[in-house]
């Protein structure tokens, strides 16, 4: 999962700064509104992809005395941090030029190169939304993609799919403000694209930190998992019923389990820690993601009915 999606951080992040730079040359030289609004977002996009590499890098530090269960959920804080950025540079900034040149609307020189740029945007946001994508498909599985962005626990998958979508919204606003803005000489309709670019990256941004969120206060496995973890408990002879199996996701490949269940009268402290044992096999076996895995014995009084 982890190469996957550093593989489409870089695929992003090599599309945005190449379309980023000719974006800013084109607004300087044409003084669209839009153009500059559009430079902004890929500029942000960029500096999100480095951030969300730094965190993967972080989390990837193994566990110590001070961080027991690890840094992964370092991945979920920068996460948190780029739908911020989102918001307020990208978002902020667009919303002001767009409201700027709206109320003091600019002529916009030779449009023509405005085109070139956006289409050659389009084909780099498109190739690397293509990627995207494909991985974020590949690693949906059999869930639908509303479903899989709900509960997927690598956010930089669906962070980088996200921003590009929002990158090939903003291209197509920014290419039909400048047109529509040509067409009928009103100047201030290039503000109002600057202005729909910074809504659909306060969209984006207050959906990502939404997702996000809760991952970073500590979001339980998915129903399946739980279920499956439940059953393998069940199945186990010695153990006489399964009460609480309560999951926290320390990071994408990280699961902390802890079951609570009630053994069989007579069961002796021997055959308890050899029903733990085989039972913590069998559930790392069945979900790799499960790293650390707590076994709580309760006691008849405890137990109830």
């Amino acid at each position: 999962m982890a190469g996957s999606s550093k593989k489409v951080i870089f695929a992003a992040l090599g599309g945005n700064l190449l379309i980023a730079c000719t974006k800013f040359v084109a607004a300087v030289f044409t003084g669209s509104s839009a153009m500059f609004s559009e430079g902004v977002h890929s500029l942000v996009d960029t500096g999100n992809q480095i951030l969300l590499l730094y965190g993967m890098r972080r989390a990837a530090r193994p566990a110590d005395a001070e961080y027991p269960f690890g840094y992964g959920k370092e991945v979920y804080f920068w996460s948190f941090v780029v739908a911020i950025l989102i918001f307020a540079v990208g978002a902020g900034i667009s919303l002001y030029e767009g409201i700027h040149h709206i109320i003091a609307p600019a002529s916009i020189s030779d449009p023509f190169v405005n085109y070139i740029v956006l289409a050659l945007g389009m084909v780099f946001e498109g190739a690397a939304w293509f990627f995207a994508w494909t991985e974020f498909s590949r690693a949906k599985g059999k869930r639908g993609y509303l479903e899989a962005v709900r509960r997927g626990k690598d956010p930089t998958m669906f962070v980088v799919l996200f921003e590009d979508s929002a990158a090939m919204l903003g291209l197509l606003t920014a290419m039909a403000g400048i047109f529509f803005a040509e067409y009928t000489g009103l100047l201030w309709l290039d503000g109002v694209a600057s202005v729909i670019i910074g809504c659909i990256l306060g969209a984006t941004a207050i959906w990502l930190a939404v997702e996000t969120k809760g991952l970073l206060i500590g979001e339980a496995a998915n129903r399946p998992v739980i279920d499956g973890i439940r059953e393998l408990a069940a199945d186990v002879p010695s153990i006489e019923r399964v009460h609480e199996v309560l999951t926290m996701h320390m990071g994408p490949d990280f699961l902390l389990v802890n079951i609570s269940v009630k053994f069989a009268p007579g069961t002796v402290a021997a055959d308890m820690e050899a029903a733990i044992a085989g039972l913590d096999g069998r559930i790392k076996e069945a979900y790799p993601q499960a790293r650390r895995i707590f076994v709580e014995a309760e006691g008849r009084a405890e137990a109830g009915p």
